[in-house]
């Protein structure tokens, strides 16, 4: 009986480190989907003032239609495409910013558009519209770094020995971080 001793004795730690590093995971990895939720909502509210910019905006820039269809394509585009909190991937996370930039891209048109109409600058709840987009777009940059700060303990975690055998086995994987555009490093030339 004394020669199981410490068989058994290791084999309780084992299974309390497992334990213990598990709990562990699924906290910080609820931490990450919980702060993705954040992101998503985010951008959410960015896609629910489009319309309400657009259709201020029609009545002033009846000629102006095809940039107005192009952001309302964009915005579909980028609520279209979700992404699984408990499984995000590079390949997810990249496809996710591909649509999300579409549509910051459509948005710069546009509001490059409105810059040519006074009468609709001067108007108070376009000027709100876009004083509120200006806020989400700071919020969902707000965001981003906190999911990035989220993602980077766990990912700590997933990687340390011995954590990284635990985490093999109860298949947590590395999360992907937000990484700035492909281009974003040099300045944007500005000529008036």
């Amino acid at each position: 009986m004394k020669k199981w001793i410490p068989i058994i004795a290791i084999a309780a730690i084992l299974v309390l480190w497992g334990v213990f590093t598990n709990n562990n995971l699924v906290g910080l990895d609820e931490e990450v989907a919980s702060q993705w939720g954040n992101v998503e909502s985010s951008y959410q509210r960015r896609a629910d003032l489009i319309p309400n910019i657009v259709n201020t905006a029609k009545g002033y820039a009846e000629f102006e239609q095809e940039t107005l269809i192009k952001v309302t394509e964009a915005r579909s585009k980028a609520t279209s495409v979700t992404i699984d909190p408990s499984n995000i991937t590079p390949e997810q996370l990249a496809q996710f910013q591909e649509v999300q930039s579409g549509l910051t891209s459509a948005l710069a048109r546009l509001l490059a558009v409105f810059e040519r109409y006074p009468d609709l600058k001067a108007n108070e709840n376009f000027k709100e519209l876009i004083n509120e987009l200006e806020r989400t777009e700071n919020r969902i940059n707000t965001e981003r770094i906190r999911y990035n700060e989220v993602v980077r303990p766990y990912n700590t975690s997933v990687r340390k020995f011995p954590n990284s055998i635990m985490a093999s086995v109860l298949g947590f994987d590395k999360k992907a971080y937000f990484e700035a555009e492909e281009g974003t490093d040099k300045a944007p030339v500005v000529e008036f």
